[in-house]
C-alpha cells in the first residue's frame, strides 16, 4: 500500500479565447497547485477496481474521476492486477479548484509508483488528457500555462511562495452551465498569461494582484449572485483584491506571509464556514 498527495488548483488566470469545433471552449490559463490537498491510498488487489472514501457527496463507482484513471492506467499498462483506492477528501467537492482531477492525477502517478510500470509524466499526463481537461496538470503540478481545452502544458518555474486564503461558499456552480453561458462578447482578444508569468517570475505580488483575471467569473456572479455577494464581503474585510477560481464558486485572496494569510482567514471565519489558509507548492 502507498499513498500519494493530491494537490489542489488556483487560476492566476483564465481567458476563453474561442469556441472549438469539438464544442469546448478554447482557454488560455495560468494555474498554479497550491498545498491543500486529498490523501489517495493505492493497495494492489488481485482484479478489478475498488474505490473507498469517508466522504458522503463523492461517487465511489465510474462516475468517479479517480477510478475512470484507475481503468485507464490498467488499460493502458496492460496491468493484470487490479487496485483498491481509498480517497481521504479535504478538497472542496466542485469547487473550481480540480479536486477530482486532483485525485485522477494521484491515482496516476501512484499506480506508476505501485506497479513500477515506468510511464513518464508526459506519459501519464497524456492518459489524464482522455479523462479531463484538468488532469494533465494536475498530473505534473506546480505552475503552468495551459491552453487548448487546458490540456496542452507549458510548465513555469518562478520562485514566488505566496499564501492563499481561500473561502469556498455553499453555492453548488454547474460548470457545464457556466461555459454554456459564454458568448463571443466573453471572449478575451489578448491573453493575460504572458504578462502574468513575467510578474510570476519577478515574485511580484502586487503585480499579480492587479493581472490576475477569470473571464468565467462575471458569467459565474450573474447566474449565482450570491457568489458576487461573498466576494464584495470579501473585498470590504480584506482590502485587498479578491479573484474567483476556474468556473467557481471558490473565492480567494494572494498574501505575501503566512501572517497576513493568517490575518486574513481569521477574519473571513467570521463569516463563512469553509475557509482555508493554503500556499503555492
Amino acid at each position: 500500500m502507498l499513498a500519494e498527495r493530491a494537490y489542489a488548483k488556483i487560476n492566476l488566470t483564465l481567458d476563453v479565447v474561442g469556441r472549438r469545433p469539438d464544442g469546448y471552449h478554447e482557454v488560455d490559463m495560468v494555474m498554479q497547485t497550491i498545498d491543500l490537498s486529498d490523501l489517495i491510498w493505492l493497495e494492489r488487489i488481485e482484479s478489478g477496481l475498488q474505490v473507498g472514501s469517508p466522504a458522503s457527496h463523492i461517487p465511489l463507482d465510474h462516475r468517479n474521476l479517480a477510478y475512470m484513471a484507475a481503468a485507464a492506467f490498467l488499460k493502458h499498462t496492460r496491468v493484470s492486477q487490479g487496485v483498491r483506492i481509498w480517497i481521504e477528501k479535504q478538497i472542496p467537492v466542485a469547487a473550481g479548484l480540480a479536486g477530482g482531477s486532483a485525485d485522477a492525477a494521484a491515482v496516476l502517478r501512484g499506480m506508476n509508483r505501485l506497479f513500477g510500470t515506468g510511464l513518464t509524466l508526459d506519459e501519464l499526463a497524456d492518459i489524464g488528457a482522455a479523462i479531463g481537461s484538468d488532469v494533465p496538470f494536475c498530473v505534473y503540478g506546480g505552475c503552468a500555462v495551459a491552453t487548448g481545452r487546458g490540456e496542452r502544458i507549458r510548465r513555469l518555474a518562478h520562485p514566488l511562495k505566496a499564501w492563499v486564503v481561500l473561502v469556498h461558499p455553499p453555492v453548488h456552480v454547474s460548470t457545464a452551465d457556466v461555459y454554456g453561458a459564454v458568448t463571443p462578447a466573453d471572449y478575451a482578444a489578448r491573453p493575460l498569461s504572458p504578462r502574468m508569468t513575467e510578474a510570476l517570475i519577478d515574485a511580484d505580488v502586487d503585480e499579480i494582484n492587479h493581472l490576475v483575471r477569470n473571464g468565467l467569473q462575471p458569467i459565474t456572479e450573474q447566474l449565482y449572485p450570491e457568489v458576487a455577494l461573498l466576494r464584495q464581503r470579501m473585498a470590504n474585510v480584506a482590502k485587498v483584491p479578491v479573484h474567483m477560481s476556474g468556473s467557481g464558486p471558490t473565492l480567494y485572496c494572494l498574501t505575501p506571509t503566512q501572517s497576513a494569510g493568517q490575518r486574513l482567514y481569521n477574519a473571513f471565519r467570521g463569516f463563512a464556514k469553509e475557509v482555508y489558509l493554503s500556499r503555492f507548492v
